[in-house]
């Protein structure tokens, strides 16, 4: 037995969130051997609270099964590290890495993805905060029942908080009815000021929520924001497929990772019988995934209990956590991580690691 055996051993062992083996993924850190003990540590570029332990014991009951050794102790530990800024865009100061969520057309569920897919990745323990970056049309404050202006410091403005999550939108600073009727450049503007004027602190994860359209903010965001990647969400329906496809050119021409696709809407789930029905067709986004060679992250039900938790400001995750719409929205949590944690990464900063010890 030797330190090339148990990394064979443990390429057998697939990361769902990764798509890949912890070996590939190079998730393996340290291995020793002691007498009739192997001391192994694991580190993943993710947040994974609820199935950290659960992976622990699969490596540590897979060594013991196939190595004859008496004793394993397995070390798994989590660092979400900082995204590497390219070009000439300079890091955001405290934040380790920048989602941006798009969709080529509205309707298609996006503010709803945004809010779930930041409150998961906040369960599964990272810090996260939520920019809603859509100036014409904010909708986050609603979804999450938060009002009132926010607080400053005399130089920086203090983001609101809800639910474990730090939260900025324009909504925040106009009246609810009060229409946004801006020019390009005054929007751009107003999507910096919120970005680089909002105290976030330190941070894992921004999820910025996108308007419908692949215009000035979205150009903005790629030119003058560190992005570390973008997911576009979309619907099965042809149509909506058409403009998700041009907000996923619109990111790569700008030199934006698309991380993957999320496809809403998937089916419809009646709420007396609960049949499913594929209303607006099927295999859009599996399909769309396959001809850009990214993952398709989640797919998503059209269901009663998305739309009437947001209409209540607990949206699903907060509301039903153990609930099957909360557990898909994990799963898509995890999925965009671990691609995140694929992708070039920065050690110019230092973030704390969760560590799971079996």
């Amino acid at each position: 037995m030797n330190k090339e055996s148990i990394l064979n051993l443990l390429a057998d062992i697939h990361d769902e969130n990764t798509g890949c083996d912890l070996v590939s993924a190079g998730a393996v850190g340290t291995v020793e051997f002691d007498k009739d003990r192997i001391n192994l540590d694991v580190r993943l570029g993710y947040p994974l609270a609820d199935q950290g332990e659960s992976l622990a014991m699969a490596i540590r009951d897979r060594l013991l099964n196939e190595t004859g050794i008496a004793h394993a102790g397995v070390n798994v530990s989590c660092k979400v590290v900082p995204h590497k800024v390219q070009g000439e865009l300079k890091p955001t100061e405290s934040i380790a890495n920048i989602i941006a969520i798009g969709s080529g057309k509205g309707g298609v569920g996006k503010s709803t993805t945004a809010v779930n897919l930041a409150l998961a990745l906040q369960r599964e323990g990272a810090r996260v905060g939520l920019l809603d970056a859509d100036i014409y049309g904010p909708s986050i404050p609603a979804m999450l029942g938060i009002k009132g202006q926010p607080d400053t410091d005399g130089k920086h403005i203090i983001p609101k908080q809800t639910h474990g999550l730090k939260v900025m939108s324009i909504g925040f600073l106009v009246e609810e009815d009060t229409p946004m009727i801006w020019r390009g450049p005054m929007v751009t503007s107003a999507l910096q000021q919120l970005l680089n004027e909002t105290l976030w602190g330190q941070l894992d994860y921004l999820v910025i929520d996108l308007p419908p359209g692949t215009g000035d903010i979205q150009l903005t965001l790629a030119q003058r924001v560190p992005t570390a990647g973008a997911i576009i969400v979309t619907t099965p329906q042809d149509i909506a497929l058409l403009d998700a496809r041009k907000a996923l050119h619109m990111f790569r021409k700008v030199d934006v990772t698309v991380l993957g696709v999320v496809e809403n809407m998937s089916t419809h789930v009646c709420t007396a019988c609960g049949h499913e029905e594929a209303v607006f067709g099927q295999g859009g986004g599996q399909q769309m995934a396959k001809d850009f060679d990214i993952p398709l992250l989640g797919q998503l039900p059209l269901a009663t209990e998305i739309r009437s938790s947001l209409d209540e400001g607990q949206p699903s995750v907060v509301q039903d956590p153990d609930s099957h719409i909360a557990k898909s929205y994990r799963s898509l949590a995890l999925r965009t991580a671990g691609a995140l944690a694929l992708t070039p990464r920065s050690m110019a900063v230092k973030m704390p690691e969760i560590v799971i010890q079996n």
